[in-house]
Order: structure tokens, then C-alpha cells, then sequence
């Protein structure tokens, strides 16, 4: 059993490595508030009476009495708005602070000579003295853009906002880095590359996450669902034709409410009910606290609303990459014929080749291949 680690045999291969353990770090550390709330958060909280606890102590945190949405929407506009702003502040502070402190080290040292006066210094002294790009490349350009491409695309159900935010940061962010790069980074090495690396294969696995995450966020952090079932199966509006929605939906706040009777709580002798957030039976039915018949509908109508919306987006996504080919037809006939063309200067490269030595050999040849 040969148990020795594998190392990447190229620099490219090293390089998509580190990529990739990069990217799942940062996407974890950065997305898990968000996967938290939108998913988890108040999930396993129970009910007044029976609370569930952490360690019997503390008490699971719930979301606000108007539903998770809110609380997933605030948190996308803190990421999108405030987190934006500081990733650009860093980015362009920190090599002028670096910038900044060298030059003053360098006038320490040298006693102010030929650094008070920039024009004295030659353009290479200049183009030294500022800060060498980082040794990992562009990989950190990439991965903010596709951590920026996650945020965006993830959770667009909770914040449709997201988009245009991202879209004005990146108009902001395109002049940041040109004077980035022009003044304050050293001049990079030039590389050649074929395509943007293991890049596509992630973003194509975060567009294949975002479609099934906003299929759960529209399905199970929302009220669509809960919403739907009850204007088409417990709402006024069940055995008319005619579909309103303000119509249909009176009386939906009542029937997503639960009761609990307060006198069951310790320490409590009054008998007052309270309402809370859940399709649960009444303390006076025969089976108290349990899970109603519309709570199951709910959740039926919830999972083959994520099946469908999958199915569909999927299949359009699949319909429009078949309609839109990643290479022109002309260009792959372009292709195929400068290959046609290549390989028939070679075969009759190889014929020449092969009639001169049968010459030299004193050979009979004739105008066909041996």
C-alpha cells in the first residue's frame, strides 16, 4: 500500500492545486454565515414548551417573526455593499502603505540623498522601490472574481441587488488596479497561458450550486411555497374560478400561526394561549402539537417545486449552450482544413523524402506511396 503523498508533476498542475484548496477555503470561511441562515437558522429551535437547548443550557437562535429572507437579505447586503468597499481599500492601501514606508526607510539609510529629489533617481531605481507582484500571479485577481461571482449568483432569490452592485464595484475596481499595477507594483513577467486554467471548472461548479441553492432559497427560506398551497387548497378562493391574489390569500397569517397554551409553561397557572410560527394541531385536539395535514403539504409542494425548478433551469441552460457552440462553425472548418492542409505537406514532405533515398539506393520507385 503505498501511502507517499502525490506531488504535481507540473508547474500548471501546482498551480491548479493551489488554486483549488484556495478557493474552497475562502468560499467555506466566507459563505458558511450565509448557508447558516439561509438554511439553518431557527430549523431545530422547536417550540414554546419544548425548546431545544445546547447543552440544556442555552437556547437556538431563531429568525425574525417575518421569516429568514430578511435576515439572509441584510447579511448579502452587508457582504455586497460594506465588504466590497474594504477588499478595495486594502488592495490599493496596502502596497501605498508599503510604498510609503520603504521610501522612508531608504531616507533613513541613505541620510535623504536622492530620494527627497525623484527626478534625480533613474527610472529602474524608481520601478525597484515599488512592491513586487505577488509570487502566486493573478490567482488572487481571479479568486476575488469568482468569490464575487459566487456571492452574486448564490443567493440572487434572497438579494436581487447583488448584480448591479457587483457590476459597479467591477467598473470601480478595473481603474483601482490599473493604477495598481502602473504605479505601484513592479512590472510583472510575462506568461503565456492556453485558457484560464482549473477557473472554468469552478465557475461551472458554482453556477451548478447557485441554480439548486436559489431552488431551496424560493422552496424553504421564502413563504412562496407556504403561500401557494394556500390559495389553491385552504384559502377562500379553493372552490371559485377566479384566482386574486388579495383575495385568495385573506386569512393566510391565521392559518401559518400555531397555538400553544400558556399554562403548560412551569411556574405558570394561568391558562392563556399565544401564537407562534408553524403548522402544528391544537392543545385541545386529540393528538396536541403535532404536525398538521397542511404542514405536509407544504413540504411535498416545496420538494417538487425544487425538482421542477432544477429540471428546467437546467434543461434551458443545456438548450442555450447546444444553440450557442463554444467555436464558430467557420472557424472549426478553418481548424479542420489547416489540419487537412498540415498533414498533407507532411505526407508529401515524407514522399519526397522516400523517393530520394530510393534514388540513392538505385531503386525503381514509381509515383505512389511504398
Amino acid at each position: 500500500l503505498n501511502l507517499k503523498p502525490k506531488h504535481p508533476r507540473t508547474e500548471s498542475e501546482w498551480e491548479n492545486s493551489f488554486a483549488l484548496k484556495m478557493f474552497l477555503f475562502q468560499f467555506v470561511n466566507l459563505n458558511s454565515s450565509t448557508f447558516y441562515i439561509a438554511f439553518f437558522l431557527g430549523r431545530f429551535a422547536g417550540r414554546p414548551g419544548k425548546y431545544n437547548k445546547l447543552f440544556n443550557r442555552w437556547r437556538l437562535e431563531e429568525c425574525h417573526p417575518s421569516g429568514c429572507l430578511i435576515d439572509l437579505c441584510l447579511q448579502m447586503g452587508v457582504i455586497m455593499f460594506f465588504k466590497q468597499i474594504w477588499n478595495n481599500f486594502m488592495e490599493l492601501g496596502y502596497p501605498l502603505l508599503q510604498n510609503w514606508w520603504s521610501r522612508r526607510k531608504m531616507k533613513k539609510v541613505g541620510g535623504g540623498q536622492n530620494v527627497d529629489n525623484k527626478a534625480k533617481l533613474p527610472q529602474w531605481d524608481k520601478d525597484w522601490n515599488l512592491q513586487p507582484m505577488n509570487a502566486h500571479g493573478l490567482v488572487d485577481e481571479y479568486l476575488e472574481m469568482v468569490l464575487q461571482f459566487g456571492f452574486t449568483t448564490i443567493f440572487v432569490a434572497a438579494f436581487p441587488l447583488a448584480p448591479l452592485l457587483a457590476l459597479l464595484n467591477n467598473i470601480i475596481e478595473i481603474r483601482l488596479d490599473a493604477y495598481k499595477f502602473v504605479t505601484q507594483w513592479r512590472r510583472p513577467m510575462p506568461a503565456r497561458a492556453t485558457d484560464i486554467g482549473i477557473w472554468h471548472g469552478i465557475l461551472e461548479g458554482i453556477g451548478v450550486l447557485a441554480v439548486i441553492t436559489n431552488a431551496f432559497v424560493i422552496a424553504i427560506t421564502s413563504d412562496y411555497i407556504p403561500r401557494f398551497v394556500y390559495a389553491f387548497k385552504y384559502g377562500p378562493c379553493v372552490d371559485k374560478g377566479n384566482h386574486h391574489e388579495d383575495e385568495c390569500l385573506r386569512g393566510y397569517v391565521n392559518s401559518s400561526l400555531s397555538v400553544f397554551d400558556m399554562g403548560e409553561m412551569k411556574n405558570s397557572s394561568q391558562s392563556r394561549y399565544c401564537r407562534y410560527r408553524d403548522y402544528r394541531a391544537p392543545p385541545w385536539s386529540p393528538v396536541p402539537y403535532e404536525f398538521t395535514l397542511q404542514f405536509w403539504h407544504v413540504l411535498a409542494a416545496r420538494l417538487a417545486f425544487i425538482i421542477v425548478f432544477e429540471h428546467l433551469v437546467f434543461g434551458i441552460k443545456s438548450f442555450i449552450a447546444y444553440l450557442i457552440p463554444d467555436m464558430p462553425k467557420d472557424l472549426c472548418d478553418r481548424m479542420r482544413r489547416e489540419k487537412y492542409l498540415m498533414q498533407e505537406m507532411m505526407y508529401e514532405a515524407e514522399l519526397e523524402h522516400l523517393q530520394k533515398e530510393r534514388k540513392k539506393n538505385g531503386r525503381r520507385y514509381h509515383h505512389e506511396w511504398p
